[in-house]
């Protein structure tokens, strides 16, 4: 049931970063591919019925977390106090960027509003790849299974590392390269006209950019914890998850080049969730690596919540899962189609 549980949590983010995670791009490119109010409203209106819904896998994320492995969410709250308290700030701002602008009829106003909504989106891009980055380093867990970080020491990757070291910030550059490029295809996917266009210029002219940091962050990966191959060469069926990466890459490219939008934005889904199942795979069964020792790993045996607990929350998280499952696929074909240049869906 524990490992069970960890693939539920590894599912629950991965379902949050792909679908919260093209708001996040299109908040990035809004500014690049929306030259007039009406082009940027465009962008809005078309993650305008979904985006607040795509949060609310956060939320499920972080409760899932905090039922299956309780002292997980304690320590890594504690010790992340300063960076959540930061990402909650940005989730706000995000909401009153796009909340206020639609609201206000001045154009100095609106500008400023979209600014707020583009920058917020990057930094919690930043900072979400960031927080990966820290989980796959290690951060200096103590026998108490707590930790305190700084957001920053000496940028050196160690058992005294902060928050942002040379790592994380890779990490959190190939999360926003990774969501712009993600937003950018779903901005193409769902407009038409100059949006449209400038949406697909900004996904080629960033894809080299992605296959670049894909793998610069690999080899930063080896290079500071080599032991990641661990799980790799024990389940060589595991290789299938970089091969998926590889691949969704490569049709990413090929598929966009040829003017084929749904299929582009479904191999960049694959690609993050092949990134994060092959950084969940690797971990497996750590939940929080430490770089004080890995005798001070939390792991799924030593954070989970206990058996009975895990039964019942299972008959209920299936059942919920459902439900959400099904009103998503009802609200996005609801709003399926391109977002038209006057307004509305066609």
């Amino acid at each position: 049931m524990a490992s069970l549980w960890f693939l539920i949590v590894a599912l629950m983010v991965v379902a949050y970063v792909v679908l919260d995670g093209f708001d996040l791009g299109a908040g990035v490119v809004q500014l690049i591919v929306g030259k007039t109010d009406d082009e940027r409203m465009q962008v809005i209106r078309a993650i305008g019925p979904v985006w607040d819904g795509n949060e609310v896998w956060l939320l499920a994320a972080g409760g899932t977390l905090y039922f299956a492995f309780p002292l997980l969410y304690a320590s890594s709250f504690q010790g992340f106090y300063l960076p959540l308290m930061i990402v909650l700030w940005l989730l706000m701002l995000r909401a009153i960027g796009i909340e206020f602008r639609t609201h206000s009829t001045s154009q100095v106003w609106r500008g400023f509003f979209d600014v707020i909504f583009s920058g917020a989106s990057a930094l919690l891009a930043v900072f979400f790849g960031a927080a990966l980055g820290n989980v796959i380093r290690g951060v200096p867990l103590h026998g108490d299974g707590y930790f305190f970080e700084a957001l920053w020491t000496n940028w050196r990757v160690g058992p005294d590392a902060g928050i942002l070291d040379w790592y994380t910030v890779i990490a959190g550059v190939v999360a926003l390269v990774a969501l712009t490029v993600h937003g950018a295809l779903y901005v193409s996917l769902k407009t038409e006209g100059d949006v449209n266009v400038r949406a697909r210029k900004v996904v080629a002219a960033l894809w080299p950019a992605l296959l670049v940091v894909t793998l610069v962050s690999l080899t930063a990966t080896l290079y500071i914890r080599p032991e990641v191959l661990t799980n790799y060469r024990r389940v060589p069926l595991g290789f299938a998850i970089p091969a998926l990466v590889v691949g969704s890459l490569a049709g990413m490219f090929w598929l966009h080049k040829r003017g084929r939008e749904a299929e582009a934005f479904f191999a960049s889904c694959l690609y993050l969730a092949g990134m994060l199942g092959g950084a969940a795979f690797a971990l497996y069964p750590n939940v929080l690596p430490a770089s004080t020792g890995e005798q001070y790993n939390l792991t799924i045996y030593n954070t989970v919540t206990g058996s009975y607990g895990m039964r019942v929350g299972f008959t209920w998280w299936a059942i919920g899962i459902v439900i959400a499952i099904g009103y998503f696929v009802f609200l996005f074909r609801m709003f399926r189609g391109k977002v038209g240049e006057a307004g509305g869906y066609h």
